[in-house]
């Protein structure tokens, strides 16, 4: 089964010493070796390296200002580093030493971003014009005072709202980009009901609260969206607190109706109910209508083939294309020697992509991937864009308001 492929490449990449050993005298790691998941892996030590200077200076700063607990907060920010971090499984310990060679190879294999945190909070809960207002129902009788909010909700509201004094700044005309007497809201897309093809990945989860007596928990996953519920119970993870689910789904829904997906963490039993672990809940229609383009992010190398291949739908020159259009963006102008002109602004890059016989071909691609990946310095209309990514999400459980499971 796929699952099984994922786990052995996972062993692959962090089994036996000699793997890394061998690596190391090549020069460079070779590309039909390579798949997603020495991509991920290789993402993550980044991200534990730049954690680790945080928290290195971090306790710098506290040492200068007291000697003494300047040294305790140096061994919570190591056990701290050690929570987070928390794909330092043993495995990986023990074969440290002979992966330190293959250093040297680290920035030949691209990497995507790893976000420990949710994705939302990165940017501002992507409510640059779409807000959400719960609506609640009213209060009937006593039984109703001690209600959460949470019950009460009946459906929500999104929307934005804009108070001018009339007559307008100068400066507000200049920042929306057209003429505001029609109101800030143009270029909104219709209301109208719209069908989505929604991927689900599921790299893993760590530091599971257990759910049995052992200790251990059996987890296995959940994934709610509208009408469409799946229990992927026939494939769970036996006594495993990290497991490594490795998982794609893929659900067609529908917006505004079905647009709050739900993952969720079981532990299977073999007699009486399967327990929640955990959830988190995700609202894809802010993602989809958020301008930071929540939908696919942007990977950081055009390619058309190999563990790299592109996964948009829409090609980089398609996307930039329709956000200059929507932007009212003058661009992009594609000129010759590899320059692309969008707004004010140029952008230089290889203008050649090779397919997999080596053959090289002319391509705008890489050009139009530079200026989304520096979408943020467009005058007005630039924001920055997501990248490609894994989130890393906490698992709530409503029996245990606020603690992270």
């Amino acid at each position: 089964t796929e699952e099984e492929k994922e786990k052995k490449k996972k062993k692959k990449k962090g089994g036996g010493g000699g793997a890394g050993g061998e690596e190391a005298e090549e020069e460079e790691p070779d590309e039909s070796m390579l798949d997603w998941w020495s991509k991920y892996f290789a993402s993550i030590e980044t991200m534990k390296e730049q954690l680790r200077q945080q928290e290195a200076a971090a306790a710098e700063a506290e040492e200068k200002e007291e000697m003494e607990i300047g040294e305790g907060s140096k061994a919570q920010a190591k056990h701290r580093d050690k929570s987070k971090a928390s794909k330092d499984d043993k495995k990986k310990k023990q074969q440290l030493p002979p992966e330190l060679p293959e250093k040297k190879n680290k920035p030949k294999i691209d990497e995507l971003k790893v976000f420990n945190k949710e994705l939302e909070s990165e940017f501002d809960n992507f409510e640059d014009w779409l807000h959400t207002f719960n609506l609640l129902r009213g209060k009937i009788g006593d039984n109703d005072d001690n209600a959460t909010e949470e019950e009460r909700i009946v459906g929500r509201f999104k929307g934005s709202m804009c108070v001018y004094k009339v007559p307008l700044p100068e400066d507000i005309t200049k920042e929306a980009g057209y003429d505001p007497t029609f109101g800030m809201f143009q270029g909104i897309p219709s209301n109208d009901p719209i069908n989505v093809l929604v991927r689900v990945y599921i790299v893993r989860a760590t530091d599971l609260h257990p759910a049995d007596i052992n200790g251990k928990a059996d987890p296995y996953i959940a994934i709610k969206l509208g009408k469409t519920d799946i229990k992927d119970k026939e494939n769970y993870i036996s006594k495993q607190l990290n497991p490594v689910f490795g998982k794609s789904f893929d659900i067609e829904a529908t917006f505004p109706m079905e647009s709050m997906l739900t993952v969720a963490v079981y532990d299977w039993d073999l007699v009486g109910t399967d327990d929640l672990i955990g959830e988190t809940k995700i609202d894809l229609e802010n993602r989809y209508y958020s301008k930071h383009r929540a939908t696919c992010g942007v990977s950081q190398t055009y390619s058309i083939h190999g563990y790299n291949t592109w996964r948009d739908p829409m090609k980089p020159s398609q996307i930039l294309s329709k956000l200059c259009k929507e932007g009212k963006v003058d661009g992009p102008h594609f000129g010759p020697g590899g320059r692309v002109k969008v707004a004010n602004r140029v952008f230089t890059g290889p203008t050649e992509i090779e397919d997999e016989n080596g053959q090289k071909k002319p391509t705008d691609e890489h050009l139009a991937l530079t200026v989304l990946r520096h979408w943020e310095d467009i005058p007005r209309a630039g924001c920055q864009l997501v990248p490609e990514h894994v989130e890393t999400r906490p698992l709530l459980n409503p029996d245990k308001p606020g603690i992270e499971q």
